[in-house]
């Protein structure tokens, strides 16, 4: 029996979003944090860890399509409190498009210092990363979380999803404090959720 209309509308913004990832990452696979958006409860469990009702700015690293932007956006968070920072161009204009109010930086996060030194109007609330972290040099990861927390508010999070089974970054950070979800079995691959906190 084929879909309702309603229902064929709501599946094709998906499926071009799909389209649109498999076709950046066939290109450059290394740029890409995974081969297909963020599942939907991947996405609201690394929203969850965002306060909404914070006036402060929140960063996205790596939102590509825009799946965790919109659990950001469901949960609350106003979107002119966003700051979206990603590298691929055509992945902007469509950020610009979906999230208007929303600022969106095209730029490279692993270099977050440079890219933000001008943007944030204040220390951020929560950084929330959706890059391909594990696929880096241990020293690139740890100068990507030195970053972030010189652009957080004390006590704010550092949000990472990973499909590895070991955390992205190591638990043992001095005066870092690091906790994580359960595995999100019902995300393809299953994902986990690190959260970091500078003591």
């Amino acid at each position: 029996m084929p879909l309702p209309s309603s229902a064929r509308a709501l599946k094709k913004p998906r499926l071009d979003d799909e389209v649109r990832f498999l076709r950046s990452w066939i290109e450059k696979p290394l740029h890409m944090g995974a081969v297909m958006p963020s599942g939907k409860l991947l996405a609201r469990t690394m929203a969850h860890y965002v306060d909404p009702d914070s006036d402060a700015p929140v960063v996205e690293l790596g939102p590509g399509t825009g799946a965790i932007t919109s659990a950001l956006v469901e949960r609350g968070v106003d979107q002119k409190r966003l700051v979206l920072v990603e590298y691929n161009p055509g992945f902007c204009a469509l950020l610009r498009d979906r999230y208007p109010q929303a600022k969106v930086v095209q730029g490279d996060a692993y270099r977050l210092r440079d890219t933000l030194w001008n943007v944030l109007s204040a220390p951020a609330s929560a950084v929330v990363s959706g890059l391909p972290l594990v696929t880096k040099p241990m020293l690139t990861r740890l100068r990507l979380i030195r970053d972030a927390f010189a652009a957080l508010a004390p006590g704010a999070p550092f949000i990472q999803f990973t499909y590895a089974v070991v955390p992205p970054i190591p638990k043992s950070l001095p005066g870092v404090s690091t906790e994580a979800s359960e595995r999100i079995w019902m995300n393809l691959p299953p994902a986990r959720v690190w959260v970091y906190r500078k003591d």
